[in-house]
């Protein structure tokens, strides 16, 4: 290899990876390269010794359902850049260009520029303890709505069905008692979260399901701003504001799985927690509905978690 190809495979890279079910396209922006790889182990790990050959900015990859998680994984164990986006910005940045067309030759081209341009910035990866962890709240919400669902069937079901809707639902409750077992003894085996945990149990209305949430969820509790955590949660209220038109504050975003459990918690908080109840009843009296008022709490009860938390105090200090 000659002098200049050496310089030039040293020049930092923007990876994009465009991920499918069989196969992974892969695009460098700065060398104008592409090719096409089977989404399997083998391939992968041969993708990571091409991939060690440059100096890596970023490699960027697009959020699919499932279909990533090999890529992602395996990437962060290889210590590499990888960063994963929501399709949506990806398909935003896209239009943005003019760019209709979708090929997945050019979702990777895409991809590519959007790491280049937007520079998202690059977070450690969970460790494979807390992905563990997050497969089983996943499969505890999954198993949770499926009962739902088998119990509003059971409400309108004619009598001479009642028994095989009964029969599922205690299928269903012993699979949630088997993943809640596994839950807790997850939890316990990641030692830096204990003293965390701990300081969520002792806020009234935080039970162990709010608590494996947060800690599952949002790793980065307690070192973030009170605006930061709400946003990260979906609490934050953003405006729609045009001219002289001044729209209602909504909130959108964040993560969806602790905004449901934080939810079903603040019910239960407003009862037995003095300073929600408190803060509430307030809001309420102030004209406030009832679901701004509660929305306003989970925010309120976050931003104290947070603070819980970097500061290491329980409630009654907080």
């Amino acid at each position: 290899m000659n002098t200049t190809s050496r310089a030039n495979i040293k020049q930092e890279r923007n990876i994009g990876i465009d991920v499918g079910k069989t196969f992974l396209d892969i695009h460098i922006l700065e060398c104008d390269r592409y090719w096409q790889i089977h989404n399997t182990e083998s391939d992968i790990k041969n993708l990571i010794k091409t991939l060690r050959r440059y100096n890596l900015t970023r490699i960027v990859v697009e959020a699919t359902g499932g279909y990533e998680r090999s890529l992602v994984e395996a990437l962060a164990d290889a210590d590499m850049p990888v960063v994963v986006v929501q399709p949506m910005n990806i398909r935003q940045f896209a239009k943005a260009q003019g760019v209709m067309a979708k090929t997945d030759k050019i979702d990777a081209r895409i991809i590519a520029q959007f790491s280049a341009i937007m520079k998202p910035e690059v977070r450690a990866i969970s460790s494979k303890k807390v992905r563990y962890v997050k497969d089983l709240l996943a499969r505890k919400r999954q198993l949770i709505e499926a009962r739902t669902q088998e119990l509003n069937r059971l409400h309108k079901s004619v009598n001479r069905l009642e028994r095989s809707h009964a029969r599922l639902i205690k299928v269903l409750d012993k699979e949630i008692d088997w993943v809640n077992v596994r839950l807790t003894k997850a939890v316990a085996e990641v030692t830096e979260w204990q003293s965390t945990y701990d300081l969520l149990l002792s806020v009234p209305g935080v039970g162990p399901a709010v608590a494996h949430t947060l800690l599952g969820e949002l790793p980065e509790l307690g070192s973030l701003s009170s605006r930061q955590v709400g946003a990260l949660c979906g609490l934050a209220p953003y405006n729609r504001d045009s001219g002289s038109m001044r729209g209602k504050r909504r909130i959108k975003g964040g993560r969806a799985p602790i905004r449901t459990v934080l939810y079903m918690a603040m019910m239960s908080a407003i009862q037995c927690n003095p300073i929600m109840k408190n803060f509430f009843n307030k809001l309420v009296a102030s004209g406030k509905h009832k679901k701004v008022a509660l929305t306003a709490c989970m925010r309120k009860m976050m931003t104290i978690l947070n603070a819980m938390v970097r500061d290491g105090s329980r409630w009654q200090e907080a």
